[in-house]
Parts: C-alpha cells; sequence; structure tokens
C-alpha cells in the first residue's frame, strides 16, 4: 500500500510538473516573472550562503528561458542575470575566476540570445518552432501513404533522406478512384533539407491533382504549377503511373526521370519502361510520351529516384543495372521488405533515395 501511495504522488507530481511546463510554454509573460524571480532568489542565496549555493546555478533558469521565452524576454532575462550574477560574485572581491564566471553568463546568454533571434524571425519561441518542422516532416511522410489495395496487390515504399536528415527532397503521393491506382514519385532539385520546403509545397499540389485531372494530363498540370511558382533554377523530376487494379494495365509516364523497371515473372526477364519526358518547370508546353504494359501475376513495377542509381563516378545505366541486381537476390522471397532492403543497400549515402514497389502477388 505503502508502495502504491508513493507511485501515486509521484505521479501527480509528475502531471503537476507537466501542466506547469505546458503553461509557462503557452504564458511568455508567466515564465518570465517565475524564472526572474528564481534568478532573484538564487541571486540573494548565493551571496548569503556562497558555500552552500554556488552562483553556477543562475545559469540553468537561464538556459531553461532560451527555450521558453520570446526573444525581447529573453534578452531582458540574460542582461538581469548578468548583473545579478555580478552582484552576487563581484561583491566578495575581484578576481580572475569571479570575472571568468560573469563572463561565462554573458557567452552562454548570448549564444542563447542568437537562437531565439533564428526562431523570432518565424514568429514563434521556445520548442514550438522544432515542433512545427516536426509537423511538417509528419505532414509529408503522411501524403507518401498509399492507400489500402484489394488482395492480390502489395506496394512498398522506403525513402532515405541525404545525410541522415528527416526532410527529403524525393517524396511519394498516390491516389485510388475506384480500381484505379495512380502514384506519383517526385524528386524536387536539392538535397536533403535544402529541399525539404519544395517537396512539402509540391507534395500537396500534386497530391490535390492525383485524380482530380485527366492521367495523361497530370503531368502538364504539375508542369504548369511549378512554372508559376517562378522559381530560380530549381526543377523536379516525376515519374508517373497509373494501373489497373483489374486488368494489371499500366501506363508509365515521366518527366526527366529514371525509367520504371518492370519483373516479368513468366520469363524472369527485367524490363526498362522508358518514356523519355522533359524536366517539370524547364519548358511552357512539354509533351510527355507514354509506356504502356501489364503487370501479370508475380510481375512486379519498380520506380526510384536518380539517386538509387546515379553517383558521381557511376552513370545511370550501371546504376539501373546495379539496382536490379540487387532485386534479383530478392525474387525468392516475394519482394517483400524489398523496398527498405534496397534503398539501405542502394541508395547513395549523398544523396536523396527513394523507391516504390508494386507487386501483384502470385495465387
Amino acid at each position: 500500500m505503502r508502495e502504491s501511495g508513493g507511485l501515486a504522488l509521484v505521479r501527480r507530481i509528475g502531471r503537476r510538473v507537466e501542466a506547469l511546463g505546458r503553461r509557462a510554454r503557452r504564458s511568455h509573460r508567466l515564465a518570465f516573472v517565475v524564472l526572474l524571480l528564481v534568478q532573484l532568489v538564487i541571486a540573494i542565496a548565493s551571496r548569503v550562503w556562497m558555500t552552500l549555493v554556488p552562483a553556477s546555478f543562475l545559469i540553468v533558469p537561464l538556459v531553461v528561458g532560451g527555450v521558453l521565452l520570446q526573444f525581447g524576454e529573453l534578452v531582458a532575462l540574460t542582461g538581469i542575470t548578468t548583473a545579478l550574477g555580478s552582484f552576487a560574485v563581484l561583491s566578495r572581491g575581484l578576481t580572475l575566476p569571479r570575472l571568468g564566471f560573469v563572463l561565462v553568463l554573458l557567452v552562454v546568454g548570448w549564444i542563447l540570445i542568437t537562437s531565439a533571434k533564428v526562431r523570432s524571425r518565424l514568429g514563434v519561441a521556445g520548442t514550438r518552432s522544432e515542433s512545427m518542422l516536426m509537423e511538417l516532416r509528419d505532414t509529408l511522410t503522411a501524403q507518401g501513404e498509399m492507400p489500402k489495395l484489394p488482395s492480390g496487390w502489395r506496394v512498398e515504399v522506403a525513402i532515405q533522406s541525404a545525410r541522415g536528415s528527416t526532410f527529403s527532397g524525393d517524396f511519394v503521393v498516390s491516389t485510388m478512384h475506384g480500381d484505379i491506382l495512380e502514384v506519383a514519385l517526385v524528386d524536387v532539385s536539392g538535397k536533403g533539407i535544402d529541399a525539404g520546403t519544395r517537396a512539402l509545397l509540391l507534395s500537396g499540389a500534386f497530391g490535390g491533382l492525383l485524380g482530380v485531372v485527366r492521367e495523361e494530363e497530370f503531368l502538364s498540370s504539375a508542369n504548369r504549377y511549378i512554372r508559376r511558382q517562378d522559381w530560380d533554377d530549381d526543377f523536379a523530376t516525376v515519374v508517373h503511373v497509373v494501373l489497373d487494379l483489374r486488368t494489371g494495365d499500366f501506363d508509365v509516364r515521366t518527366a526527366g526521370h529514371p525509367p520504371a523497371i518492370h519483373f516479368d515473372a513468366w520469363t524472369g526477364r527485367w524490363q526498362t519502361r522508358d518514356a523519355d519526358g522533359p524536366l517539370l518547370g524547364l519548358m511552357e508546353s512539354p509533351e510527355f510520351k507514354v509506356n504502356q504494359g501489364q503487370l501479370k501475376l508475380g510481375d512486379a513495377l519498380f520506380l526510384y529516384s536518380d539517386g538509387m542509381v546515379e553517383t558521381p563516378r557511376r552513370d545511370i545505366g550501371r546504376g539501373t543495372d546495379r539496382l536490379i541486381g540487387h532485386a534479383e537476390r530478392l525474387v525468392a522471397q516475394g519482394f517483400l521488405g524489398a523496398a527498405a532492403h534496397l534503398v539501405a543497400s542502394a541508395g547513395g549515402p549523398g544523396d536523396d533515395s527513394a523507391i516504390v514497389i508494386i507487386h501483384r502477388t502470385p495465387a
């Protein structure tokens, strides 16, 4: 019973602390006043009981203020903390270590103020800017989720950002209307977080176009949208697939993108499905050809970005052969988990890599 009561007490205290933290994040003025009072108490206690309360405790509330406060409030807290620290330390006598402590306070405050100034450009304070970035990342990830396919079909998606960033210039959008599945794999110019903002913008726009415009007009509509953005020397490549889930018939259209790869389970052959088309955003009214085929039982269709096949030391042709070699080893397991495996084994670490595998599972 005692252990249960103690555990309940700890939980209540934890909830109170969490509630206070949420309230402090919402009310910056309240947090500023509380931190100011804490700094005042620490400074007085350090002056009275210098052996029990070191003046270095002043750094802790200052760091907390860097997380919770707005830019102007943080500047005020830094100045007041420096003044209180100087009073608590230098009133005992002017020595080099005490001057060094005041200098450390100033340096810590300067670092926190610099960081807060960057966040203030977004009009948000504290950890809210980081939360916004995480929400944007989650939105980009959620838009790449595939619709639920009927029995006999399986689709896998894997995306790996350059240099371990959580933002990627590669993204996938898809929709299903009736028995028609539309998938577009897009590669935005740039790498990692540099291309992440444009990828987020385009993923919403391209996701809205899928299933709304006619399949053969999707790339033309996407090209007009990018042209309206008036970006300087920025472009996007796309591979767009329209698949009839009843018959397995598919259309592939590409815009400056590596060709899709079709695995024929009956012959064991691998065939590239190329449909030459210009990069999106560079021409006013481009034309996009179509490559048609059919997925029979056991067949698979691979869509991938250039990060999977191209490196500074290897051209796309050799990279495609290498990707096929990796994929061929996964035929026996029915390509189960193949997307994540191929991104990890064939994807280039210095570029964004993405792959989509559509597999018509055998009976």
